[in-house]
């Protein structure tokens, strides 16, 4: 079956995180990727580990399959026009060079285009093509320092947080994505490319969501609730007699479930726990209250208990936990497969579920350069240094 992207071409000169993210998501859909690197490879998270498998990183196999490789010398003149042949043929091109970058290698946007004026070129930076730090590079755990998401995050005890994955990679790439499938949906219309200039810092902000709508509205700077939720009580974890949940009570009538469920009807009479504004405003109040009933029965009973009434709950599972889980292994959320190098791999799947145009991985994450050879000589390049 082929996918939803298919015959689409996307030239990847992007590296690490945000980029390749973006266009392993593209190959998923079918969208044929060329991985563009130096020779000998530069994408660093081939050299991210530990753990390895026969030399190959955990870390570069997460986020490049369904693409093939090539390397090109971006700084001799024969790479440049490698690199024009294939932009000729492509749809789309991205990149994360620093700002200016892609000018001295006169690939820029205005020469590209002249090439293919119906090129969607694709701009991954830290802090966007324009502005005052335009020029500064740009690093997950400065734009999650920068963005404000670390100053939400963590309590009074730890101090400023960042979540434990590049999130604001993880959000570029995604936006990037969204972005680029959108201008190629305008192109059927007008025929045309155009440029997308997309930033790890407006990506992180954009994160912000309800936390930076509450300060623009109230003007009260957001300070860091730990595992509670800043619109919404009861709304966080609660320790049980063995272990710890989340509990996420969303409207008054799930609260006068999760009361019934505590025999603490009384609970839903009190005029200070009535509703979710009130809750919020004597959340002091009423956590405690809940959190001495919660430490009577143990985990599972709660989770029962809450699930057979409709309350949103869930036990807090490490990635052990999460790999063995029945649902996610329902879903074709962990799939197997051999790699050339590396050899028997398990990767996390794809959380895109199309009824007629399925995701499937048609290309291992590839060894550096695996199919130069093949591509530049279609393209009439030979003696080409690798």
């Amino acid at each position: 079956m082929s996918g939803a992207l298919e015959n689409i071409k996307v030239l990847d000169l992007s590296r690490v995180l945000a980029g390749p993210y973006c266009t392993m998501i593209l190959g998923d859909l079918g969208a044929e990727v060329i991985k563009v690197e130096a020779p000998g490879g530069s994408d660093e998270t081939r050299k991210w580990g530990p753990p390895f498998q026969n030399g190959v990183s955990a870390y570069y196999l997460c986020a490049n399959r369904n693409k093939k490789s090539i390397t090109v010398d971006l700084k001799s003149e024969e790479g440049i026009q490698v690199i024009k042949a294939l932009v000729n043929e492509s749809d789309v091109i991205i990149h994360n060079f620093k700002s200016r970058t892609m000018e001295r290698f006169g690939l820029d946007y205005e020469t590209l285009i002249k090439i293919n004026p119906e090129l969607v070129y694709c701009s991954i930076t830290g802090f966007g093509e324009t502005g005052p730090f335009k020029d500064l590079p740009g690093y997950d755990f400065i734009i999650q320092a920068m963005s404000g998401l670390m100053s939400i995050t963590g309590d009074d005890v730890s101090g400023p947080q960042k979540l434990g994955v590049a999130i604001t990679d993880i959000l570029t790439g995604l936006y990037a994505c969204i972005g680029i499938q959108g201008a190629l949906l305008e192109r059927t219309k007008s025929g045309k490319g155009q440029k997308l200039d997309i930033s790890l810092y407006d990506s992180a902000v954009s994160a912000l969501v309800n936390i930076g709508s509450n300060y623009l509205m109230s003007g009260k700077i957001p300070t860091a609730l730990g595992n509670h939720h800043a619109n919404i009580v009861p709304y966080q974890t609660f320790q049980t007699m063995d272990g710890e949940m989340v509990i996420a009570v969303g409207n008054d009538n799930q609260f006068k479930s999760l009361c019934n469920i505590l025999k603490k009807p009384e609970f839903t009479n009190d005029e200070r726990f009535l509703t979710n504004p009130s809750r919020v405003k004597y959340r002091d109040e009423l956590v405690p209250l809940l959190q001495e009933v919660l430490l009577t029965k143990p985990t599972t009973y709660w989770q029962e208990a809450c699930q057979q009434n409709n309350i949103p709950c869930g036990p807090i599972q490490n990635i052990q936990e999460v790999a063995n889980d029945p649902q996610l292994q329902a879903r074709n959320m962990f799939i197997d497969y051999d790699h050339p190098t590396a050899g028997p791999i398990k990767m996390i799947g794809s959380p895109l579920k199309f009824s007629r145009t399925p995701v499937d991985v048609k290309q291992h994450p590839p060894d550096v350069g695996e199919h130069t050879n093949k591509i530049l000589a279609k393209l009439g390049f030979t003696n080409t240094t690798n």
